[in-house]
């Protein structure tokens, strides 16, 4: 049973509506689906509503095309945009999904002024940074899910290796932005207790970890017509889980770290704790400068210049 909580996701297309499900599974919130689509989170409203009695959740989930319906949400989870097609990067998608997200925001925040965002449109970094741009918010309630996201897919792969282990033994984050600038982090790596490097060789470690990278782009690949959603959909509602004894990154607001960037606060992840609560101590990354430092560094370039590419289109 639902704690009165209420969570708003904005667009109803797969990520959306899967993770609108998700969250309505669980029972902990009731959830407003929106999207600009007449009928189309209605109807997936209902067919969702409708799952209750096989999934045990007593929570209540509505559709609409309009922002009333979710006034005084806990969580607005923003899906909405165009989505990736074959041979597209993330950056692509930058101008007309910022326009998207700055439209969502807007609506949102004069609905909920409390609410926390969570972001999901790509390329998301960019579109985190916007939303708290626009909304104005302290950085606390500005979420980005990345963090859960790449890791997963890190320790998918990783798991794929014939180590006979579970996916839960398998400590490891992504650190950087969320595309091909991202950085898993090889080195504090650790599989039943064990450093990564001692059980996968070095050159298919790279080659996992150019996967990682280009998880994503090689989903839309097999799809044609798509892109990812069932993964993507998943890190939103988990927010709402118990906290998992895997490790975890958060997307935080820190002060740019290039040299040669302006004072402007950039959206960056950093690493929280690993499997704490089994080991009773703290693990947190302690990068070798030249191994990570620089990747890392390249990759919050790279999400700068995305926030730049924003902020001179909106003059």
């Amino acid at each position: 049973m639902h704690n009165g909580s209420k969570v708003t996701v904005v667009g109803a297309g797969n990520v959306g509506a899967t993770a609108a499900q998700r969250i309505f599974d669980k029972g902990y919130a009731d959830v407003v689906l929106v999207d600009i689509v007449d009928g189309l989170p209605q109807g997936k409203a209902v067919d969702i509503l409708e799952s209750g009695p096989v999934s045990g959740s007593d929570a209540s989930i509505v559709g609409a095309n309009t922002y009333e319906e979710t006034a005084g949400s806990d969580v607005v989870v923003i899906t909405s945009g165009i989505a990736r097609k074959p041979g597209m990067s993330r950056d692509d998608l930058l101008l007309t999904n910022m326009k998207i997200v700055t439209s969502v925001v807007n609506e949102v925040v004069a609905q909920s002024p409390d609410t926390v965002l969570m972001p999901v449109t790509n390329p998301l970094d960019a579109m985190a940074q916007r939303a708290f741009q626009v909304s104005g918010f302290p950085k606390q309630r500005v979420v980005g899910m990345p963090d859960i996201l790449d890791t997963a897919r890190f320790r998918t792969f990783l798991a794929m290796e014939r180590l006979d282990v579970s996916v839960e033994s398998i400590d490891a984050w992504v650190l950087g932005g969320h595309g091909d600038s991202m950085v898993p982090v090889v080195g504090s790596t650790i599989v039943g207790g064990q450093p990564i490097s001692k059980l996968i060789p070095k050159g298919r470690l790279d080659a996992i970890v150019k996967r990682t990278q280009d998880g994503g782009a090689e989903i839309v690949n097999y799809l044609k017509t798509g892109s990812a959603y069932y993964a993507p959909s998943l890190p939103p509602s988990s927010r709402w889980s118990r906290p998992s004894s895997s490790t975890r990154s958060r997307l935080s607001l820190a002060p740019p770290t290039s040299k040669a960037s302006t004072d402007r606060r950039t959206l960056r992840r950093s690493p929280g704790q690993a499997g704490s609560e089994r080991r009773g101590r703290d693990h947190r990354v302690r990068p070798h400068r030249r191994r990570i430092g620089r990747p890392l560094q390249r990759s919050a370039d790279a999400v700068r210049e995305l926030v730049e590419v924003m902020d001179n289109a909106n003059g």
